[in-house]
């Protein structure tokens, strides 16, 4: 029986491969050149090191959730529908990821800032959403959400509908074919979706600055930190933007693998 032989690789990839992982790593490898490790315990567990970690990690986990509860249903519209509004709809819904995170900032205040088209009449009722932790959370899921309904949106349509047709067929409801079918195939998908989402939200810097503000303990962020404290102490901004590095890592390398195995 003839041995089958691997592809390979082209050789000539290896060069523009090498160059974009040095792109990357670089930089950041950079970073660990500019701290006096001596110090590094002191800068990062800080009182204003630790409130903003924390309340990074929490409004990371809520947008996270709220992408979940959001984006798989939208997903799932936008990988089955046939109707004709489906293009339009996604390609609003990825707006987002080429939009300047500024620029959703100022519209979300225009939708629920004080004087915005729905935040004026939930301020008359008391409900006041930009500068406060809900507005951190509505900022990161609004430049995160379109990371997770493209992995889910993609993973539905690799499955394909043959299994949810014969689950039909066999008497399922919609809602059942969707919780016991659908979902379990594009498991996988989801759970990188929800990774992919959670470490844009940790990283949100610019929807977060214009919408919510940089209050410490309410809105303040990690990355706000970071980039109120490159001016007053760089030594403190670049060791905190390691403890980002290193999260980012952990989420993403400790998570995904287990999401594609």
């Amino acid at each position: 029986m003839s041995r089958i032989r691997p592809v390979g690789l082209p050789r000539w990839l290896l060069v523009p491969a090498l160059l974009a992982g040095a792109l990357v790593v670089l930089p950041v490898a950079a970073m660990t050149t500019r701290i006096a490790w001596a110090d590094f315990p002191a800068l990062v567990t800080s009182e204003a090191a630790r409130s903003a970690l924390a309340l990074s990690l929490r409004t990371s986990a809520a947008s996270t959730a709220l992408c979940l509860v959001l984006g798989v249903p939208l997903a799932t519209v936008l990988a089955r529908s046939e109707a004709r509004w489906v293009g339009v709809l996604r390609s609003l819904v990825l707006l987002p990821l080429v939009l300047p995170p500024v620029v959703g900032g100022i519209a979300l205040l225009a939708a629920f800032g004080r004087q915005g088209l729905l935040g004026e009449h939930l301020d008359a009722l008391g409900l006041r959403i930009a500068f406060t932790s809900v507005a951190v959370v509505l900022a990161q899921t609004f430049v995160s959400l379109p990371f997770l309904v493209v992995s889910v949106e993609g993973a539905l349509r690799t499955a394909g509908e043959r299994y949810d047709v014969v689950a039909a067929s066999l008497g399922a409801r919609p809602t059942t074919v969707l919780r016991r079918v659908t979902l379990p195939l594009v498991l996988p998908g989801l759970a990188s979706g929800a990774v992919l989402a959670f470490a844009r939200s940790l990283g949100e810097f610019g929807a977060t600055i214009t919408f919510a503000g940089s209050l410490e303990g309410t809105t303040r962020t990690l990355p706000l930190l970071i980039y109120n404290l490159r001016v007053t102490d760089a030594e403190a901004a670049v060791a905190l933007s390691l403890v980002l590095v290193v999260v980012a890592v952990l989420v993403i390398g400790l998570v995904r693998p287990r999401s594609a195995a």
